[in-house]
């Protein structure tokens, strides 16, 4: 019998973690950032085992003109130990504190 998912919401940072030669086995766009292969997320870390999907999250110009920009790319894959984890990278760091932080997870599906 199949149980049920939902996503719980998480909103914490996480530190990517790349291959030591720079390669990865993902394509990426010109101006996108590499696919993780995995994130250490709460001092564990969580290898990637397969890219479901990804995407764009666009927003205003912050001059005023009426174009729209991409702020965030959407990663959601599957780790090796069978979690759905959504994480985002922000393309424009925040300010303060949290400057260095980039990676974020936003929500793991949970069987309910």
């Amino acid at each position: 019998m199949l149980r049920a998912a939902r996503d719980k919401l998480v909103s914490e940072s996480v530190r990517p973690v790349f291959d030591s030669d720079g390669q990865d086995e993902h394509p990426v766009a010109v101006g996108e950032p590499l696919v993780p292969r995995a994130v250490i997320w709460r001092g564990d870390m969580f290898p990637v085992l397969k890219l479901l999907s990804s995407g764009k999250g666009l927003g205003p110009c912050s001059h005023g003109s009426g174009e729209r920009y991409v702020q965030k790319h959407w990663y959601r894959f599957e780790t090796t130990d069978a979690r759905i984890m959504r994480v985002y990278f922000e393309r424009r760091p925040r300010s303060g504190g949290e400057a260095q932080r980039r990676w974020w997870l936003y929500t793991i599906e949970v069987a309910e």
